[in-house]
């Protein structure tokens, strides 16, 4: 996960250039924010989840906002903190999280914008959690290691955010109103309860939720099980009624590359030149799929934002994402994710629930 800060909102209308043989037309394009860079933090799950609440203000004809990823991400600290003190270590506690525990945190803290809240203290130039994470660690194990933990600990918490992170105001000014954290979220009028994670394996039944094992989930989410083809159809459906996705999966690949713009999934993964020319991609399967989850060929280690649909080489389908490591490579830190890319790679996907095509929904008794 890596690190730049742009912003303007409206629909961004890419001048993308040509990556070697790779041609594209995009075919649908959802408005979004710019792009912006987490830093040196392992935030993504915030940023991609942020940019895509922001998107759907824009949909919903809501005030543009710039939504404070740090604000999230300070109250899901605390959440993890509680969290791991009650299963006495025996959890998780890292910078990561998902979609769904942004929407946790509006549920249980409201939101800030990020004139209220940037999570910088004066004159710090980047973000960067790297010391911070491990100090926050070290206050909860010697919590731990006291075997009898006080009411005093989570103030002591607070106050080694409060140190890197800078305190939260109590109030704030939005648009010449004054507002809380809790009624600037109501006033935005997004409902936590209406977004909903989808995903796609084989261990679990399809069309009924489950608990994903993976280590970000820490609040134990609940996805809906979907076999593959009705996944991949779900987010195409979305996408083109104007729902735009945030997305979780796996970009340690050598198909994926930001600097490139490109997320391919070769068919021969030593293959040389793969983002010089269109080569031949890994045919997707339920199989294969479910294969390369339970042997860690697929994790959940980036989330980005899904915002078009555009077709590339011999007329193929390629999704349109927005990243979170600034403006990086040949579109400005969009990429193009192949189909197969798609299939195999995806985690997971957060959309709003009236994305959801009628017959999925009604299967998952939605």
């Amino acid at each position: 996960m890596k690190i730049k800060h742009f912003l303007l909102y409206g629909i961004v209308l890419l001048s993308l250039p040509l990556l070697g043989q790779y041609n594209f037309t995009i075919e649908k394009q959802l408005p979004c924010s710019a792009i912006k860079d987490q830093q040196n933090t392992g935030t993504c799950w915030s940023y991609t989840t942020i940019s895509f609440l922001e998107s759907e203000l824009l949909r919903l004809g809501k005030p543009q906002a710039e939504l404070s990823e740090m604000y999230m991400v300070r109250t899901i600290y605390q959440d993890k903190a509680r969290n791991y003190i009650l299963r006495q270590g025996k959890a998780n506690f890292s910078q990561g999280a998902l979609s769904h525990d942004v929407m946790r945190a509006w549920r249980m803290a409201g939101a800030m914008p990020q004139d209220a809240y940037t999570g910088k203290l004066p004159g710090a130039k980047i973000h960067d959690h790297s010391e911070m994470e491990a100090v926050l660690k070290g206050v909860l194990d010697a919590v731990l290691a006291g075997k009898k933990p006080s009411q005093k600990w989570m103030a002591a918490f607070r106050g080694v955010l409060d140190s890197y992170m800078g305190a939260t105001p109590e109030r704030f000014i939005f648009q010449r109103r004054e507002h809380t954290p809790e009624s600037f979220a109501t006033s935005l009028g997004i409902n936590p309860d209406d977004y909903l994670t989808f995903t796609s394996f084989s261990h679990p039944p399809f069309d009924r939720t489950f608990v994903l094992e993976i280590p970000d989930n820490y609040s134990t989410g609940l996805y809906y099980n979907l076999p593959l083809n009705e996944l991949q159809a779900l987010a195409v459906h979305a996408l083109t009624n104007g729902y735009s996705i945030a997305w979780d999966g796996e970009v340690s690949e050598k198909g994926f590359s930001a600097g490139h713009g490109l997320a391919i999934l070769p068919a021969e993964p030593k293959a040389e030149g793969i983002f010089d020319a269109p080569v031949k991609e890994l045919a997707v399967d339920q199989a294969n799929r479910q294969e390369a989850f339970e042997h860690y060929a697929t994790t959940d280690d980036h989330l980005m934002h899904l915002t078009g649909l555009a077709s590339g080489p011999n007329n193929t389908r390629y999704y349109l994402v927005k990243n979170s490591w600034g403006a990086i490579g040949p579109h400005q830190g969009y990429l193009y994710m192949s189909e197969p890319y798609f299939l195999m790679k995806t985690v997971g996907i957060m959309v709003h629930k009236d994305a959801v095509p009628k017959e999925i929904a009604r299967k998952c008794g939605l």
